[in-house]
């Protein structure tokens, strides 16, 4: 079998990819490991930039994003009993989107089979040549090559494409703070999100539809979920997120709940031959600064970019400067991330000089315009070159 370009891994990264391809009269072979029903269902991440979304509408993949999407003009930092507005539009003149990744697998699966799409689910892709260029995966009990003239390596960052980039660089930190999320069937009771500093830990209230409501607490990496019931996990979340005029916090029915470690962590390069690092694969940041499916719609959009030159002109020219473009935006990325992650997290830790410290920057945030655009800036995302 052979294709134009191979793509291992079927998210949001490969499946936009493959998308962006197919539109420019590329073709390509999606393969993922797991189901459908799996790939559809699991829970990531929901806070699109408006370089995201602007992204998802001009490839046609945006009807059901900008019917039930929920566009955001602000979010809160909450700390010291009192809710503090930070109004992303005012200082940027843009916006972000809160519309569940879950959501947009689902519409760019629909678009790829609608489209005689090749996406091939439960292809367990055991082998990468980044020199030949193929891929050896197994299906249905039966192993398969598959030629091509580029690889994409969107299968995250336990896939397969990373181990098979030689001489990699790479850069990480472990937090000493994991995130206990829930999903929860209550109406959200904010319109924009809450990020909260409190001395019992972070909590942050998002959003995922009208009736649908996200909320996270800082645990520790080795916390027991099941130490974890809905009460308490309820009587947390409106400790950490009160405040002196009495803001309650709506309960409700918990239909999902999981715990993720958090850590920051860098690929150098993003390609080796014709093998192409892309999304999680290449990068993982904290998700404090709601930058993971972000940077791999960048990363896509790039490559689909680079690859769109390579068939219409022979050049090669975008496809060699890949990696320093995607990299200069993973490690802005990376650094706000973290800043974010630094400054709303409680360090078990920390001193009382440095909890008076973090005190001290979160009132600097919420009363200089300038620290208060710096943080929108990257929040609301840099336009994609």
């Amino acid at each position: 079998m052979r294709t134009q370009v191979a793509i291992v891994g079927g998210g949001p990264a490969g499946l936009l990819l493959s998308h962006l391809l197919h539109r420019r009269g590329i073709a390509s072979v999606v393969l993922e490991g797991r189901d459908r029903d799996y790939v559809e269902r699991r829970q990531r991440a929901g806070m699109l930039e408006q370089g995201t979304t602007d992204v998802l509408r001009e490839s046609g993949a945006g009807e059901r994003l900008d019917r039930e999407g929920l566009v955001h003009h602000g979010l809160e930092l909450r700390f010291g009993g009192a809710g503090h507005r930070i109004p992303l539009t005012d200082l940027t003149g843009r916006t972000v989107t809160v519309y569940a990744q879950t959501e947009i697998v689902k519409d760019l699966v629909a678009l790829r089979l609608a489209d005689g799409g090749d996406v091939r689910f439960e292809a367990e892709v055991l082998e990468i040549d980044a020199s030949a260029p193929s891929v050896t995966y197994r299906q249905d009990g039966r192993t398969h090559t598959l030629e091509c003239d580029y690889i994409a390596g969107c299968d995250g960052f336990h896939g397969v494409s990373r181990p098979t980039v030689p001489g990699l660089r790479t850069f990480s930190r472990e937090y000493p703070f994991a995130w206990l999320g829930i999903l929860a069937d209550v109406p959200p009771s904010t319109d924009e999100l809450i990020y909260a500093n409190h001395d019992r830990g972070f909590a942050l209230h998002s959003l995922r539809s009208p009736k649908v409501s996200r909320l996270y607490l800082q645990v520790s990496p080795d916390e027991d979920l099941s130490a974890w019931p809905d009460t308490r996990i309820w009587d947390e979340l409106a400790a950490r997120f009160a405040t002196d005029d009495g803001w309650e916090l709506r309960q409700g029915p918990v239909t999902d709940r999981s715990i993720t470690p958090m850590r920051s962590f860098v690929a150098e390069p993003m390609r080796h031959d014709r093998l192409f690092l892309a999304g999680d694969a290449a990068h993982i940041v904290p998700p404090t600064g709601a930058k993971g499916l972000n940077l791999a719609v960048a990363d896509v959009t790039v490559l689909a970019r680079a690859l769109t030159e390579r068939y219409a002109s022979g050049s090669e020219t975008l496809l060699d400067g890949y990696s320093a473009a995607c990299l200069r935006r993973a490690w802005r990325a990376e650094h706000f991330s973290y800043w974010m992650t630094t400054l709303l997290h409680v360090d078990p830790a920390a001193d009382p000089f440095a909890l008076r410290l973090q005190r001290s920057h979160l009132d600097y945030v919420a009363s200089s315009e300038a620290a208060a655009t710096t943080l929108a800036e990257n929040y609301v995302g840099l336009p994609l070159a």
